[in-house]
């Protein structure tokens, strides 16, 4: 068993070697826009869409899906790896749960990004917001994952496989059935899907609440090379 377990983890690590080497990373877009690069490169891409820049905060304002926002560039050694994306006005608790809500529903409406983990991030109507984040000291937060750009990856396969792990999709027999299937193709896509996230999570201050939404590039995020 434990040798059959070596043979599945060699092969993972040699074919997810051999699709980082044959394909480009596709990261995470904002409006367009890699999540990518350095961060004076970010700055001019977002004055170009029409934000603002505030010099003394380093930050921008600006409007995003009908709202009114600030938005922060984050940044690993100078590269970015994060849009924060911050309402300007707070809203009640009513209001935000309709507008958590909202969001989700647009999320799993947009063909340009899927629900990884298949869970409903919604709030039930009945439920007290309030009382969970400072009781229970609950985090409502929703999660998407943008897909990669189907021109350069087998669409179906993925459509079909997102709800599956990493490690369940290689098997032995899972690469017999898909003889004619491209494997670096397909596990370059899976690699890409999981760190082109999308997350935006209920912010509470005293008695209000906003969203804050996060476009993530997870292959520039500090992996402890510094340290």
């Amino acid at each position: 068993m434990e040798f059959k377990n070596m043979k599945r983890i060699s092969l993972f690590n040699l074919l997810l070697l051999f699709s980082v080497m044959s394909f480009a990373q596709d990261v995470t877009k904002f409006l367009g826009i890699p999540v990518d690069g350095f961060k004076s490169e970010m700055h001019s891409k977002l004055i170009a869409k029409g934000f603002t820049y505030i010099r003394k905060d380093d930050c921008f304002k600006g409007e995003f899906n009908g709202k009114n926002v600030t938005l922060y560039v984050g940044t690993n050694n100078n590269k970015v790896y994060r849009i924060m994306i911050v309402d300007e006005i707070f809203s009640d608790e009513t209001d935000i749960k309709i507008r958590f809500n909202h969001l989700c529903d647009q999320f799993d409406r947009n063909k340009k990004y899927v629900n990884f983990l298949e869970k409903d991030y919604s709030i039930p109507e009945e439920e007290d917001v309030s009382y969970e984040m400072m009781v229970n000291k609950k985090r409502y937060e929703a999660a998407y994952n943008q897909i990669p750009d189907s021109s350069k990856y087998n669409e179906k396969i993925i459509r079909e496989r997102t709800s599956e792990r990493i490690e369940e999709l290689l098997t032995l027999k899972d690469l017999k059935e898909n003889e004619k299937v491209d494997v670096g193709k397909k596990f370059l896509y899976i690699e890409n899907l999981a760190s082109n996230v999308v997350w935006f999570m209920i912010d509470k201050k005293y008695s209000m609440y906003r969203i804050l939404m996060f476009y993530d590039n997870n292959y520039n995020k500090a992996d402890g090379e510094d340290l």
